[in-house]
């Protein structure tokens, strides 16, 4: 399954279906201790060659409204069940993870500045000399990967300030990069004690001392903005997570593992798109909306993925769920479409609808330069789960995606909503209508 920049473009799992993941696998077979025997000359574009290239030097590293937000808001998200019942509120991943959204609003709200245009202030470059190209090739080279590998978000990146601009492909390529190690072609080789130098790394550079040009990107891109490392740090745990872990006993294990994988991403980004000076809603509603569109893009990936993942001996649906709607592992691998089936899907598509519905609130209160990509990629998104109807809920021989067509066409109707929209005060619907 494959950045949710969720806020950026796609959620961390969806980048295993992407090219790059040929040449990253080079940095996971060398975080892992293996000899890399493929050659750098043999890639077969320019950037394909500075990506392996990049993965061989890092491979030498040492190591309280009516509207759904803040606490109540997700205790209501995630204690719906599918089947239309109720359980108890509030469950302790959610409870985790929400300490983390208080943790970045409050960092936000101590940490930045804000401008008379109600922009976040960016720290003003302190350029030593020989720094400043080094600074300069890096970021284009996180554009190139970025323009490379998610156009249409690409695209929307480009009407935003350079400074964020750049920052959001450097955060971009991070996440990418991250989760080559655990869904890249050398993935078999990773071990615990891998993602324990990268982890070490991520210190590293947020101390100022990266290892690498890519590294140095988002070195250069943290001193600037008030981004926290929390959410880097759970992101690896997402990776860990899946080293160790291939079946999620209820939603409260999956919700988990959705934030740690894509709706870390959400909570990376929010700085560095800015909040609208005209938006009336708080900090820690604005990133819990950008955690909703990481669980509502990485539920979707799931969804999408469940005959690939399935093949690979991984179901990320939780099993109480299945068994409430008569199903089991054994009927996952079958992958034959039933009734049972369809009921479950339709379950499972409504929740991550309300999901998509939270995040929309979000997208409406950022600043109006950074509305087009999320918009578009939210759109785009929500449109898979549309295919997936139309394939008559069989994800298990059909992979439901977004023609070329329906994505350029999706670029006009989001950039409108960016420009058009203001920000939100209308009340979401109660969940008990929708369920």
């Amino acid at each position: 399954m494959p950045v949710a920049l969720v806020w950026v473009a796609v959620s961390a799992k969806d980048l295993s279906s992407c090219d790059l993941r040929n040449h990253a696998g080079h940095l996971a077979s060398r975080l892992a201790g293996r000899n890399i025997n493929r050659k750098i000359s043999l890639a077969r574009k320019p950037i394909e060659r500075f990506c392996a290239k990049a993965a061989l030097e890092v491979s030498s590293s040492k190591p309280t409204s009516e509207k759904v937000s803040g606490l109540n808001g997700f205790q209501e998200l995630c204690s719906v069940r599918t089947d239309g019942g109720s359980e108890k509120p509030m469950l302790s991943s959610e409870r985790k993870v929400y300490e983390v959204v208080l943790k970045q609003a409050a960092m936000v709200n101590r940490e930045a500045k804000v401008g008379d245009n109600g922009l976040l202030d960016v720290k003003p470059d302190l350029v030593l000399p020989g720094t400043l190209q080094v600074l300069e090739d890096a970021y284009e080279r996180c554009g190139e990967v970025c323009a490379e590998y998610a156009k249409t978000f690409y695209l929307g990146t480009l009407l935003m300030t350079p400074e964020r601009r750049r920052a959001i492909w450097a955060i971009y390529v991070w996440c990418r990069r991250t989760d080559e190690l655990v869904d890249g072609p050398n993935a078999s080789h990773i071990t615990p004690m891998a993602l324990d130098r990268w982890e070490q790394r991520l210190e590293d550079l947020f101390n100022g001392r990266p290892y690498d040009m890519l590294d140095a990107a988002l070195s250069d891109t943290v001193s600037k903005f008030p981004v926290d490392i929390q959410p880097f740090r759970d992101m690896i745990e997402g990776m860990r997570m899946d080293l160790r872990k291939s079946h999620y006993k209820n939603f409260d294990e999956l919700y988990l593992y959705c934030y740690y994988v894509a709706g870390t991403v959400g909570l990376m980004s929010v700085p560095i798109m800015g909040i609208s000076q005209d938006s009336h809603a708080t900090t820690e509603d604005v990133y819990s909306a950008a955690l909703a569109l990481g669980i509502a893009n990485q539920l979707t990936n799931i969804l999408r993925d469940v005959g690939e993942d399935a093949r690979r001996g991984r179901i990320y649906l939780p099993q109480d769920e299945l068994a409430r709607s008569g199903l089991s592992d054994e009927d996952i691998f079958s992958g034959k479409v039933t009734d049972k089936w369809r009921s479950f899907m339709k379950g499972q598509i409504r929740r991550a609808r309300k999901f998509f519905d939270e995040a929309e609130k979000g997208v409406t209160e950022l600043d109006k330069a950074s509305r087009w990509p999320v918009w578009a990629s939210l759109i785009l998104y929500r449109q898979i789960l549309d295919a997936i109807e139309a394939n008559d809920y069989d994800n298990f021989t059909k992979r439901a995606y977004v023609g070329k067509v329906k994505k350029f066409l999706t670029l006009p109707v989001a950039y409108q909503r960016a420009l058009v929209y203001s920000p939100s005060t209308s009340k979401l619907p109660q969940i008990e209508q929708i369920f």
